[in-house]
């Protein structure tokens, strides 16, 4: 392996983004922020370092074994390279815009890095991109959240969209109801993850657990899960939760009749802070997910609601992005290369005379060339 080869090598989980794909990735944001601005969405830039005690506040304590952290040669303090912009958004709601008038609407783009990659998700530095929704806990809030979601994706053109609804506070719930210990519920909640049957008649027994095997059994289209969650033996907080989850259902699709909308009630991986119903963004044929939302606890004890993108995922759920018309000029045209730009042109200037104009233009990439006063297609 020569020097240069070996300067070119980068960790695990991190890579160059090269055109045209860099550009592709620029553009899908700046249409994703053009998006949630236009239903009142202001954006935020929160730093991509903070100090460690900052970024496992509250329930960023749930994020703490993804940190990467250095030392600040300025203060002397540790600190953390964010894994995730939503509890930034949150710090910067409860301190620097702790007296805007509410309902809070913010939106943010940029990149997050984190000491391990997921089996779907290797990467470990990626884009994200979403909104907050802060102050309102009305379930308007939560139908607003969902909807914009879905729009923005079908808006850049992802094909198969649907949007999973989960409620991860409701197994801990029933397990609370049940009286099983903080353990045996985290066992439980581990077995309707992997959704692994044998290992929840351990946990709970053959006879189910007043409901939670047949929890298993009740992922699908949100109409049959509705109904079969609402045959449950539930009270008290678990039936709220579920009566919630199914008001939100209702509503969502008689707003979205054509989104495809499903119910998972007994997942909770990855919603470590999330307080009520919970959703994730999914595309038929894509590896991974294009993003998660739902319903949280800010540190100042407000409720809000968002959703986070994955820029990784995103990109590939889109077709790949069309080739850019490029002009070549030849050195002795290019007093013309800034009309052709005001026309929507892109131009590649040639630097130095050259006797196969048509040829340095193949070579340089381009699609086009400028020849005798007009803009022809490379043959």
């Amino acid at each position: 392996m020569t020097e240069t080869t070996k300067s070119a090598l980068l960790p695990a989980g991190l890579g160059d983004a090269l055109p045209p794909d860099a550009e592709y990735e620029a553009r899908i944001v700046e249409d994703l922020m053009a998006c949630f601005a236009g239903h009142g969405y202001d954006r935020v830039k929160p730093p991509l370092i903070e100090f460690e005690e900052s970024l496992l506040a509250g329930h960023g304590r749930a994020l703490g074994s993804q940190l990467f952290r250095l030392m600040d040669p300025v203060s002397q303090r540790m600190m953390g390279v964010r894994t995730d912009i939503t509890l930034q958004v949150s710090r910067i709601a409860e301190s620097r815009l702790r007296t805007a008038p509410r309902p809070l609407r913010l939106s943010y783009a940029g990149q997050v890095l984190r000491v391990r990659g997921s089996q779907l998700r290797p990467e470990r530095q990626f884009g994200q991109a979403g909104v907050e929704l802060i102050g309102s806990p009305s379930l308007e809030a939560e139908v607003e959240v969902v909807l914009l979601a879905a729009e923005s994706l079908s808006a850049l053109g992802v094909n198969n969209l649907s949007v999973d609804l989960t409620l991860p506070t409701l197994v801990p719930a029933m397990c609370r109801a049940q009286g099983l210990d903080e353990n045996t519920s985290a066992a439980v909640r581990r077995a309707l993850d992997q959704k692994d049957a044998a290992a929840l008649d351990e946990v709970v027994g053959n006879g189910g657990g007043g409901g939670l095997r047949r929890l298993l059994r009740m992922s699908g289209p949100a109409e049959d899960a509705v109904e079969k969650l609402q045959a449950l033996p539930l009270d008290g907080d678990a039936a709220a939760m579920v009566a919630e989850l199914s008001e939100l259902a209702g509503r969502i699709r008689a707003d979205a009749p054509n989104l495809m909308l499903t119910i998972d009630p007994g997942e909770s991986r990855g919603f470590e802070y999330q307080t009520g119903v919970s959703f994730t963004l999914l595309a038929r044929g894509v590896r991974g997910e294009l993003g998660r939302g739902g319903r949280y606890d800010t540190g100042a004890n407000e409720t809000a609601v968002g959703f986070t993108l994955y820029l990784d995922s995103l990109m590939r759920a889109l077709p790949p992005p069309p080739q850019a018309g490029r002009v070549f000029v030849a050195l002795k045209d290019a007093g013309e290369s800034g009309r052709l730009r005001a026309e929507g042109w892109r131009t590649v200037r040639g630097l130095e005379a050259c006797d196969d104009a048509a040829a340095e233009a193949r070579r340089l990439g381009c699609t086009h060339i400028f020849r005798s006063g007009t803009v022809e297609p490379l043959g």
